[in-house]
This record gives structure tokens, C-alpha cells and sequence, in this order.
């Protein structure tokens, strides 16, 4: 285990791996998809991000002040993240996502003075609400140039760097030295499930501390290569960069979420972060397109992973692996599991999920084909990261143990709460709030859960979102929708019930795999808009749900669904690591909710 080293701020971390390895490939971004990539080296990547350094304070930026960026997660965001924290500066990330209204809060909020937009299709947000933003100085494109009236207001990113050459190297190594552990380098607005979104204070030792305690947490090697291709305004992503700083390990960010298939065997990735949604599309696209080929092609699928599960569970109980049953396993991980390992780049040995729970059957699926799926648990106002499981200690259905340095206990109502150097400073601007969760130096996270025997977490529902029904039952509706979203002909669910005699689900359908389905069976379907109307789709999904209901006790069981449009970011009905929205959802589907409970 490596020690946590009690760095003065970010900056002099970063540095602390740039000396040792300057000439080593930092960053790379895929160009096309033939497999061109640009690069840097840590030394190329400290001096660009002196220069943006340079540039704001030759803006009059200064200790404390806010600056925005809003884009996706490129190579450009990182250098402006660490330019603005390096003089002291607060970073506000926003996601590229964000609509004019939503972009527009956070900043009148944070009152920023500068924002970073990534190419014209950003900046038509800035300009969309300009008047009403009055604390923003400039605007800076990443990418592109612009050429409108507002050429004063509006630079190219050449331009701001140029702007900056004049600052001396005493003036800008004055500016880094008055950074200290305690003073705020991000703030971080949560996604917003409920209510307007709360920016997270996260301190330098905030981002120190967990950054180094993922790599002691976490199989990481400094040989490793890795992708992002997660939001940077998450703290998920946030600390996965400063963590791969930390270790040195060259990171290649992906060009966008449509790419990210071609992009994983272009980068080939060793390990990578992402959410479980991603995983959950893998695994019922993969299962759906085996029982679309059928015949012997099939019976192999199946055959391979009833060795693969086999093999999984003896591993995981720590118990030896009989030599036939080994020899079975590597005939078919060279005959099927390898196809899904060069999916991801062929040489991945791990993954890691997080910001939502993991499907337990999904991780399963992962690791009979010999990937194993690290799973942790955080939320934004600790960093993203207190528990997580470990190659030797993988149990689906838990986030592991607490890391070194994090205290965890388990209050009489069953909320988590947590106390360490990763718990954020507080909300900005909001005391009743940060009030409400930070108790005599312990954060309350509003989850629930409890401790297996062997310390592993397992997180049992969120307190706001526990149903109690009219009959008095108390009951958690994530496990139930994890169950449902299990099928590979569901996508998404959202149970409901509060103040109900029974529960009842909206669901969303997984087209492409209903579309394979109904080929395959030859079921006449003129096209997506009438899949939940047509009789023998619906007698699918009724035969879905009742395998669901078969697993539950009565007062448990979803005794009546509605099938609706996807929950999307853009719908405003999911966030953008795509948690459901459920406050939004319920408001926006009260009519078919309703009509679920009309006898």
C-alpha cells in the first residue's frame, strides 16, 4: 500500500510526476477512426497548462475567482481545469449536456468570471443567455474560431494563450504559492435528481487525498493505458484524471459517446471507468444477438458461459479451479469470451463503475467472461469514492470496503454516513443545506445500507426515494428496478407506489433487441412507434414482468406497468450519468400513473 503524500495543493502533486517522468506520452486523443492520434508528454502538458495559467491572470483572474468550462472531456479541459486551480482559481465544470437555462443557473450562481466553451455549438448556449450572466468577463473557444460582433467578448483559445506570454514567471509563481490544502478548487453542482442542483465545495487535500487513495485502492500499474470518455463536470471522471496523474499512467480521451466502441480498440485501453448503464447495453446486446443466431452458434453462447459461471463462482468463493473445468474454460474464452474482450480493446483485465448501482447478474455475465467489474460507491460531496471492491475481494451486490483513511458507519435509521479528508468543505452559498448533511465532521449521504460479514457495503435504497405504501409497507425501489432492467427487452424503470395500495412501473423499451426479436419470430412490425401496442410484444414484456414478480413477495410485486418514451437527458427525465430523474418523471407521467391505478 502506498502512502498518501500530504501534498501543498494539486499543482505540486501533478509537478511531483512530471519531474520523474517528463519525457513520458501524458494524454493522447483519437483523431479518425483509422487510428490517428494526437499526443503530449508531461512536460508539453505542465507547460500548456502554465500558459492557461498565464492567460487568466493576465485577466485579472485571481485567487478564489470562478471560471467555467463548459464542453465535453477532451484534452483542452483538463489543461484549463488544472491552469485554473494552479493560481488558486475555482474550477466550475458543466456538462456539455446542459441546456442555456440549466448552464445559465450555475453560472449566475458561482458567479464565474471567465468561461471555457468548447466549439460554436457551446458557445450559442453562452450567447443564447449573455444579458443575464453579467459576472462573465470573457468567453474563450477551445475549438474553432469566431467571427460575430462580439469579437471583445468572444476569443479564440490562440488568442487567450498569446494574452498571457507577458505574465512574468515571478508574478505567476506568486499566485501558485498562496494555494494552500484548505482552499477550494472545484466546485462541483450535483446533477440535480431533485430540487436546483448544489455545487460542492472540494477542497485541494479533497482531491490530494482521494486521487492517491484510489491508486492504493485500485490494480492500477503506471504501465497502464486507460480511456475517458466520462463527463469531466462529474466528480467521477475528476478524480479518475488526478488519479491516473497521480500514477502515471498515459490516459487517452475518447471523441465522443457515439465513438466510444471504435474508440476502445483504437486506445485498447488496460482498464477503464464507466457507468453501468454502458455495461448494461453491452451485456443485453451481446446476449440478444446470440439467441438471434441461433443453432449451434447458441448452444456454444450458452454453453460457454455455463463453464464461464462455473469457473466464476469456484474464484470467487476462493476455492481451486479442477483442471478439466479450466482446460473447458480456456477452449471457449478463445472461442467466445475473446470476441467480447476485443470489444473493449482486448486488453482489458478490469473495470471500474460508478456514480449508479451495478447489476449484479451484469457484473456476473463480465466476470464468467473473464473481465472482472470493480464496482465503488461515492457521491459528489465526498469525491466520488469511499468503497470499492477489489480483485480479491469481488462480491456482486456490495461496493466493497471502506478505503484506508475513510471512516464509515451505519446510523440507527440505516443512512450511510462518512467522515474523512475526501468529505467536501460544504455547499457554496447554501448553509441550510450543508447544514442538513455535514454533523460534527461526518456526512450524511441519504443512502441506506448495511455491512456484510466480510466489511463489504451493500447500498439497500436512498431515504427520499423509500415507498411506503397505503398498506404501511416500507420498500426500496432500486433493487426492484434493477430487476426489471435486467431483461435484455427492458431499458429503463422507474417503480412507483408512494401512498399506493400497490406498486406499479413505467418501463422503456430496449428497441434494437425487441427489433431482433420480433425478425427473429417474425412478427410483423412497421416500425418503433407501434412496438408497445402490438399484441405479441406486449405478451413478451408481460412474460418479463411476471418472471420479475416471481422472485418478489406480494407487497413487493409490480402489478401493473405502463411502457413510455426513453427517459432521456435531453427529455430532462435522466441526468447526465443518466440516473433517472424520478421527481421529473412522476410530474411528467402523472396522467399514465394514474390511469395504472384506475380499477
Amino acid at each position: 500500500m502506498k502512502n498518501i503524500i500530504d501534498y501543498r495543493n494539486i499543482h505540486d502533486m501533478v509537478k511531483a510526476t512530471i519531474d520523474r517522468n517528463p519525457r513520458k506520452t501524458a494524454y493522447r486523443w483519437i483523431l479518425n477512426d483509422n487510428g490517428d492520434t494526437g499526443s503530449v508528454t508531461w512536460k508539453q502538458f505542465h507547460e500548456e497548462t502554465l500558459a492557461v495559467s498565464r492567460g487568466l491572470l493576465k485577466l485579472g483572474i485571481r485567487k478564489g475567482d470562478r471560471v467555467a468550462i463548459l464542453s465535453f472531456t477532451c484534452y483542452q479541459w483538463v489543461i484549463c481545469d488544472l491552469g485554473t486551480m494552479t493560481i488558486g482559481a475555482c474550477t466550475i465544470g458543466l456538462y456539455h449536456s446542459n441546456t442555456a437555462k440549466e448552464t445559465e443557473y450555475i453560472i449566475r450562481h458561482s458567479a464565474s468570471k471567465v468561461v471555457f466553451v468548447e466549439d460554436e455549438n457551446q458557445l450559442r448556449k453562452i450567447l443564447e443567455i449573455r444579458k443575464r450572466i453579467p459576472s462573465v468577463k470573457l468567453v474563450v473557444m477551445m475549438k474553432g474560431h469566431y467571427s460575430g460582433p462580439l469579437k471583445k467578448w468572444v476569443i479564440s483559445f490562440y488568442d487567450f494563450l498569446k494574452r498571457g506570454y507577458t505574465v512574468s514567471g515571478r508574478n505567476l509563481a506568486l499566485a501558485m504559492d498562496k494555494v494552500r490544502p484548505a482552499d477550494v478548487a472545484t466546485i462541483v453542482y450535483t446533477s440535480g435528481t431533485t430540487g436546483v442542483p448544489k455545487g460542492a465545495m472540494i477542497t485541494h487535500d479533497n482531491m490530494i487525498f482521494t486521487s492517491q487513495s484510489v491508486r492504493n485502492c485500485v490494480p492500477i500499474d503506471e504501465s497502464d493505458e486507460t480511456l475517458l470518455f466520462l463527463p469531466l463536470a462529474h466528480v467521477f471522471a475528476r478524480v479518475d484524471i488526478y488519479a491516473t496523474i497521480a500514477s502515471n499512467i498515459t490516459l487517452t480521451f475518447s471523441r465522443s459517446m457515439e465513438t466510444v466502441i471504435t474508440d476502445l480498440k483504437i486506445a485498447r485501453p488496460h482498464w477503464f471507468p464507466c457507468v453501468p448503464r454502458v455495461f448494461d447495453k453491452v451485456y443485453t446486446r451481446v446476449t440478444a444477438a446470440a439467441e438471434a443466431r441461433g443453432g449451434l452458434a447458441l448452444f456454444l453462447f450458452n454453453r460457454a458461459f455455463a463453464i464461464g459461471y462455473r469457473r466464476s463462482d469456484l474464484v470467487l468463493q476462493g476455492k481451486p479451479v479442477p483442471f478439466l473445468l479450466r482446460k473447458k474454460y480456456d477452449l471457449m474464452s478463445k472461442l467466445i469470451f475473446s470476441k467480447l474482450r476485443e470489444a473493449l480493446g482486448g486488453r482489458v483485465r478490469f473495470c471500474v463503475s460508478g456514480a449508479a448501482p451495478l447489476n449484479p447478474a451484469v457484473a456476473r455475465f463480465f466476470h464468467a467472461a473473464g473481465i472482472a467489474i470493480l464496482e465503488g460507491y461515492g457521491m459528489t460531496e465526498n469525491c466520488s469514492f469511499t468503497n470499492v471492491t477489489s480483485l480479491d475481494n469481488l462480491k456482486f451486490g456490495t461496493v466493497g470496503r471502506t478505503a484506508p483513511g475513510v471512516e464509515q458507519k451505519i446510523c440507527d435509521d440505516g443512512e450511510i454516513a462518512y467522515r474523512g479528508r475526501n468529505v467536501m468543505k460544504g455547499y457554496y452559498k447554501m448553509p441550510k443545506e450543508t447544514a442538513a448533511v455535514l454533523k460534527k465532521g461526518w456526512l450524511y449521504t441519504g443512502d441506506l445500507g448495511m455491512t456484510d460479514p466480510e466489511g463489504n457495503l451493500v447500498i439497500t435504497g436512498r431515504k427520499k426515494e423509500i415507498i411506503i405504501t397505503s398498506g404501511g409497507k416500507n420498500i426500496a425501489p432500486a433493487p426492484l428496478e434493477s430487476m426489471i432492467t435486467s431483461s435484455k427487452y427492458i431499458s429503463q424503470a422507474c417503480v412507483v407506489g408512494d401512498g399506493r395500495k400497490h406498486l406499479t412501473a413505467l418501463i422503456t423499451l430496449d428497441i434494437d433487441n425487441i427489433m431482433e426479436y420480433a425478425r427473429a419470430k417474425g412478427i410483423p412490425v412497421t416500425g418503433v412507434h407501434d412496438l408497445d401496442e402490438n399484441p405479441d410484444i406486449l405478451t413478451l414484456i408481460d412474460a418479463e414482468m411476471a418472471r420479475v414478480n416471481a422472485q418478489l413477495a406480494s407487497f413487493e410485486s409490480i402489478k401493473r406497468y405502463a411502457i413510455v418514451p426513453e427517459f432521456t437527458i435531453e427529455g430532462g427525465t435522466a441526468t447526465p450519468t443518466l440516473k433517472l430523474k424520478k421527481s421529473v418523471i412522476i410530474e411528467q407521467f402523472k396522467k399514465t400513473i394514474d390511469a395504472m391505478y384506475d380499477d
